[in-house]
């Protein structure tokens, strides 16, 4: 097994003998037995209460909802090359999403006396992969990761009763790592039901599946934290538990102690490449958005606004005065995209989203993702100063767009003297707008920004800029008016504009 200290692992089930386990997150199943067709409706009658201290034991949750948790077994096909193998430490026929295939490097499996793992001989037409899932109608939906079914040749799932069925792929969402089966025996089958309900910080959850090819293997522990980013994808919002969680838990559920699904298990963080007590669940709020387009309509659509967006630091918000580090800059607005047809402009701090706060720029992209194409948010904004509301029809997320999420510049103290040399743009043949940076010092508080040479300044304190005269009086306004940092929009040789905000704290 090849692993490396402190870094976050995929549980590459789809790789190596390692069935259906755990998940956590912040929506839950209860689990029932047949009787209903309804989709994810909980049959159980009497849900478990929540205990505020540590409960006696799990076992009749584990006895309502064990029957409702599966292995996935896959056959890839013939796609999936030695490029998904990618060096040591890959296992046999793993799926690696382009994004991940550094961390999964590091996510070692098996190793001597393990069976096969590792390093084992590559057969041509036995590369599988194996996970974990859960079903989620009585009709045979079974939840699961992208990456356990990516490239999949066929599907199988176990269930607890140790029946073995086919099931097909009805559609994957590789932004968010899940995927949407579906049992093509006939029949009623037990499942689990979603929560409606996001699970607090230190509650108790309860991981269920099948770690190491050990089928129906219970794990318990508490919620370590909520909200994580991990870096694993543009909508991270993963649930952090301490339950033991191991390769071939990927795709599989965690539990709340009323029996309900609160998420989906995707990843661990280990030095070793086994449980530490960092795990990481995609919340069941997700899932249910997710699950339910890709039953509808095998896809995911994602609302589109348009926008290019940054972090508000403390800095910016100084800059802009701010009482406050929140919201989204706008760092532009795309011509012809529903923000601009709304009129929001680059500089604005978008705050709200139909009501909730917009904590930051992560959180801007996941909440405008979670909205259906076509639908009308109203968005509340902070321009020069002052709030405004605007209402805007949402497009469709191109494949290859995103609303951006672009963490620039950094936090360093600096003085009233920028450190640069500018000109009018438009006499150094640098563009009709701006001003250019000719010099920088290196040791100035323009350099500790990122600014260079050849970026292009084209407004200071929220004015356009085109001498560099100008841009001086700005920063001498923003000093004068007690601003403890100026905020300058840039744009770089290659084109792309960003908001820097450089401190005006006086040289001692």
């Amino acid at each position: 097994m090849i692993a490396q200290p402190n870094r976050l692992r995929r549980n590459a089930l789809a790789s190596v003998a390692v069935a259906s386990l755990v998940a956590t997150g912040a929506a839950g199943f209860g689990l029932t037995q047949p009787s209903t067709p309804a989709y994810a409706q909980s049959l159980s009658k009497n849900p478990i209460e929540t205990p505020d201290h540590p409960p006696g034991s799990f076992a009749s949750v584990v006895d309502k909802v064990k029957p409702g948790v599966v292995a996935v077994k896959v056959k890839l096909d013939d796609s999936a090359t030695s490029d998904d193998d990618d060096g040591p430490g890959q296992g046999q026929g793993q799926q690696v999403p382009p994004q991940l295939r550094e961390f999964f490097k590091r996510f070692g499996q098996g190793g001597p006396g393990q069976g096969q793992g590792f390093g084992a001989p590559k057969r041509q037409g036995q590369r599988g992969a194996m996970g974990s899932g859960f079903i989620i109608s009585a009709d045979g939906y079974v939840v699961t990761n992208n990456h356990v079914v990516d490239k999949a040749k066929s599907v199988q799932v176990t269930l607890d009763d140790n029946r073995t069925l086919d099931a097909k792929v009805i559609g994957k969402d590789p932004k968010t790592d899940l995927a949407l089966l579906k049992i093509t025996e006939g029949g009623t089958f037990p499942y689990v039901s979603l929560s409606k309900s996001a699970p607090r910080v230190g509650d108790w959850v309860v991981a269920i599946g099948n770690p190491f090819g050990l089928g129906g293997t219970v794990t318990a522990g508490i919620v370590s934290a909520r909200g994580r980013d991990i870096g694993a994808g543009p909508y991270d919002d993963f649930l952090q538990i301490d339950a033991p969680i191991n390769k071939g838990n990927s795709g599989g559920p965690t539990f709340n102690v009323g029996g309900e699904v609160v998420g989906v298990n995707t990843a661990i963080a280990s030095p070793s490449g086994g449980s530490v007590g960092l795990a990481f669940a995609i919340p069941a709020e997700t899932v249910q958005a997710v699950v339910d387009q890709l039953r509808a309509d095998g896809k995911v659509a994602r609302g589109y606004l348009g926008v290019q967006v940054q972090p508000v630091t403390k800095d910016i918000a100084d800059g802009l005065g701010l009482d406050k580090a929140k919201g989204a800059l706008v760092d532009h607005a795309e011509a012809g995209t529903p923000a601009a047809k709304a009129g929001l402009k680059s500089g604005d701090v978008i705050e709200t989203v139909n009501g909730t706060p917009i904590n930051d720029a992560r959180e801007l992209s996941r909440k405008i993702a979670g909205i259906k194409p076509g639908a009308k948010v109203e968005l509340t904004y902070l321009r020069g100063g002052k709030s405004d509301t605007a209402t805007v029809e949402l497009g469709v997320l191109p494949n290859d767009t995103r609303v951006a999420n672009n963490d620039r510049g950094s936090s360093a103290n600096g003085q009233p003297r920028l450190g640069l040399s500018l000109a009018p743009a438009s006499e150094v043949g640098a563009g009709s707008e701006g001003v250019a940076v000719m010099e920088v010092d290196p040791d100035g508080p323009a350099a500790a920004k990122g600014i260079e040479q050849g970026d292009i300044i084209l407004d200071v304190a929220g004015s356009s800029v085109s001498q560099p005269s100008e841009v001086a009086e700005r920063i001498r306004s923003a000093e004068t008016s007690g601003r403890k940092a100026v905020l300058m929009r840039v744009k770089s040789q290659k084109g792309v504009t960003r908001f820097v905000a450089v401190a005006l704290n006086k040289a001692g």
